[in-house]
């Protein structure tokens, strides 16, 4: 599945911080060991918001249209358009992500770049990561480390993946998502999505930030293309 990410917070009609970013396949919050096979699509829509409304406080982020391509075996590339943006120039991000699967004995590995962006300060989050991932009988565990732009994340721009997901059914997965720091990739995501049709999923998604940020519900439309 494609799952965004992104991190775009607006508070008073001001821009107070932009990171997270465009992702290659991920999980809920962050990238996952999974890649496109080669030659196929996969387009997304994200969106992040909280309960609250915005005398209370509340925010939503802007919606993450992307689009993936598995442009060689084990490589895929991605792009994505957050819309609509209050940005003086191009909010388009970039990622690329490769990798090697599972194996019997061996786990996925994964090393990639999210959140490559054009504006300094504003979208280049340039966040590079590792990922490891191994399936057991409870589902699968993923972990690995990150290290994004300090001048656009914040100053605690380094951190820990940790990620559980497991398929339950032939038709639902469910996921614990977490990332360290107090950047504003730090969070914890905890969701399911449901397989409506063969080539398409729906995520619902329920994250806290670790830098205190109101907590966000998340909707995650996947499309197999």
């Amino acid at each position: 599945m494609k799952r965004c990410l992104f991190n775009w917070l607006f508070l008073g009609g001001l821009l107070l911080a932009i990171p997270a970013g465009a992702t290659p396949s991920t999980q809920i919050w962050n990238p996952s060991t999974d890649i496109q096979a080669k030659g196929a699509w996969h387009f997304g829509i994200d969106d992040y918001f909280t309960v609250e409304d915005r005398t209370s406080g509340g925010y939503a982020f802007p919606t993450d249209v992307g689009l993936t391509y598995g442009l060689l075996p084990g490589l895929e590339v991605g792009i994505d358009a957050m819309l609509p943006q209050n940005l003086p120039g191009s909010g388009l991000l970039f990622n690329a992500k490769y990798g090697f699967p599972e194996g019997e004995v061996l786990p996925a590995l994964a090393l990639g770049s999210y959140g490559l962006g054009t504006l300094p300060g504003l979208t280049d989050m340039n966040v590079i990561y590792g990922l490891a991932a191994k399936t057991f009988p409870l589902g699968r565990i993923s972990a690995g480390y990150f290290t994004g732009n300090a001048a656009t994340i914040g100053a605690d721009n380094k951190g820990y993946i940790l990620t559980w997901d497991k398929a339950l059914t032939d038709k639902v997965w469910a996921c614990v998502d977490y990332a360290s720091g107090q950047s504003t990739l730090g969070a914890t995501f905890y969701g399911f999505s449901w397989l409506f049709a063969p080539n398409t999923s729906i995520i619902f998604g329920y994250g806290t930030y670790n830098n205190g940020a109101k907590p966000t519900v998340t909707t995650q439309l996947d499309i197999n293309i």
